[in-house]
């Protein structure tokens, strides 16, 4: 509970100083600095969200709805990026493209006050998980939960296993779904910021209820071979779903620093929709998955170190790793080589070591 509160102001404080930032021109070097400080922060804060949150909701569920319940978590990080493009988009037709360049892209961060406001109090009410307050009565939490993770040779062999068998692929898959689809359309379609957010939100919103689906198929069929299956299936049609993009786009390759003419709407959102339909399959069973690997007295640090290396370390260079691939090569398509190496290494490093320990007794 107190992880909360302390993740929770962690990531409200730096949201909302964003919106408040001096710009380089009023203070210089100094502005960009304040800026990476505000996204190390919230990257902070996030760090101990997720693990909390996957944690405190898996020790409240039935053991054979596990997958079920932690499915809703898995849903926010894809809402939350759906609601961002909405409040983006509502901002800036709601103004002149320079009032929006000038001080509208503030708002949006501002406004993330609101929702600070109410999460505190909401999780000023939670009570600590049934779990953890019969280990803490125990006197069984761990003293030093980093030494027990990392320095038990036992539980850091699980730490490695779970991140090259599960999380690294997994982030990969997420990252060029939602992310690198994203960038591929503002970046080499050169489609229109309004145009391309509304495409990409269509296929968020229709793909988000497939984590709750994927989740619960998880508790019945195994948690394993869904993840790895959704890995699998990218590395096999990532390629092909971008030759597909670039057919109805309207784009040119002959001509690549002309915009896409006529964009194919339905079209491009139906395939970035397959993308994150993938992301679904390998997303919303992960978190009932690392949680059951890992002993209750370490299992919130345990498992959140192979998540966010996998999410941020992974799957974030996808974007970074995919442009300059292009920008080397000249070839459009040879950003995808990246997350594709990733999400077969995962695939066969996880179907050889990652155990399957659905509906394991989480109090052992």
């Amino acid at each position: 509970k107190v992880a909360f509160l302390v993740t929770l102001m962690l990531m409200g404080v730096s949201t909302f100083a964003i919106g408040l930032l001096p710009t380089y021109a009023q203070i210089g070097i100094a502005a960009p600095i304040l800026l990476l400080v505000c996204r190390l922060l919230q990257g902070l804060a996030l760090g101990g969200e997720y693990g909390g949150a996957a944690t405190y909701v898996a020790e409240h569920s039935p053991t054979d709805r596990r997958g079920f319940y932690t499915s809703f978590i898995q849903t926010t990080a894809t809402l939350g990026l759906f609601i961002s493009l909405g409040v983006i988009l509502l901002v800036q037709t709601s103004m002149s493209p320079e009032a929006f360049k000038e001080w509208g892209w503030r708002l949006p961060f501002l406004l993330s006050i609101v929702l600070i406001v109410f999460s505190y109090f909401i999780r000023r009410k939670l009570a600590e998980s049934p779990l953890f307050a019969k280990a803490k009565s125990e006197g069984k939490v761990a003293t030093n939960p980093l030494k027990e993770s990392f320095l038990n040779p036992e539980n850091r062999r699980w730490v490695i296993i779970a991140l090259v068998g599960a999380t690294a692929g997994q982030g990969v898959v997420w990252y060029t779904g939602q992310f690198y689809a994203l960038y591929y359309l503002q970046n080499v379609f050169k489609i229109p910021l309004d145009v391309s957010s509304m495409i990409v939100a269509v296929a968020l919103l229709l793909a988000t209820p497939f984590f709750i689906v994927f989740g619960s198929l998880s508790d019945r069929v195994g948690r394993k071979h869904l993840i790895l299956g959704g890995c699998a299936l990218g590395a096999i049609a990532w390629l092909p779903i971008y030759q597909a993009m670039v057919g109805v786009s309207g784009w040119n390759p002959a001509t690549p620093d002309v915009a896409a003419v006529n964009p194919n709407v339905v079209a491009l959102s139906l395939l970035i929709f397959l993308q994150v339909l993938f992301v679904t399959m390998v997303y919303g069973p992960i978190a009932a998955y690392l949680v059951e690997m890992f002993p209750t007295r370490v299992r919130y640090t345990s498992m959140s170190l192979p998540y966010h290396i996998g999410n941020g370390v992974f799957g974030g260079l996808v974007p970074l790793i995919g442009t300059a691939a292009v920008a080397q090569t000249g070839n459009i398509y040879a950003g995808l080589w990246y997350p594709i190496i990733v999400a077969v290494l995962t695939v066969i490093l996880g179907w050889r070591l990652l155990p399957d320990k659905r509906g394991v007794d989480l109090s052992e």
